[in-house]
């Protein structure tokens, strides 16, 4: 079974379910939602309402690729004292789900990020996006879009320091891109 989900020209969200044909579109998107888990025989749990304005919400992974799981002992101490606003999740891997402060999303990411590697020697590298290639609110600064900009950053860092690339190389492609440095 398959859902899919689309925002409109018009500011209203369509959903379908592909194994029915069942569509709506309504001005709320948790209402399509809702209606298309109802119609798919799916638990719907409502979004936990919002975070305070300057705050930012988010789950940062460390992913090994199999070979560590939440118990891990190399975890123990970030378990034990997460970052102010993080808590420790199994998501089959060790996971912390955050709301943390920041000028927008990337920048809550950049903190949380540098605040575990400082205080715990571990580098998160990625924020659990399973498609990246879906690209919603593509305009907004801090919406999805910006969870899979950070996602895609923390993961190519990862690997690039797995291929043996240091911080030169990696920040030299970031600079070939011609992204405008003094944005945000």
């Amino acid at each position: 079974m398959s859902l899919h989900f689309h925002r409109n020209p018009d500011g209203t969200t369509t959903g379908r379910n592909d194994a029915n044909g069942f569509t709506v579109t309504h001005d709320e998107e948790e209402e399509v939602k809702r209606q298309l888990y109802e119609d798919a025989g799916w638990e719907y749990t409502p979004p936990p309402p919002p975070v305070p304005p300057g705050f930012h919400r988010f789950a940062l992974m460390h992913d090994e690729f199999g070979d560590t799981g939440f118990t891990d002992e190399r975890y123990a101490g970030l378990r034990a004292r997460p970052p102010e606003g993080c808590v420790p999740v199994d998501r089959g891997c060790f996971a912390l789900r955050c709301e943390r402060p920041g000028r927008t999303l990337v920048d809550a990411v950049a903190g949380t990020v540098a605040e575990v590697r400082r205080e715990h020697g571990l580098v998160m590298n990625g924020l659990g996006v399973e498609k990246p290639e879906e690209w919603y609110d593509a305009g907004h600064k801090n919406g999805y879009a910006a969870e899979i900009v950070a996602h895609l950053v923390l993961m190519a860092a990862d690997r690039a320091r797995r291929l043996g690339y240091g911080r030169r190389e990696v920040v030299r492609l970031l600079d070939a891109t011609g992204i405008d440095q003094a944005a945000g």
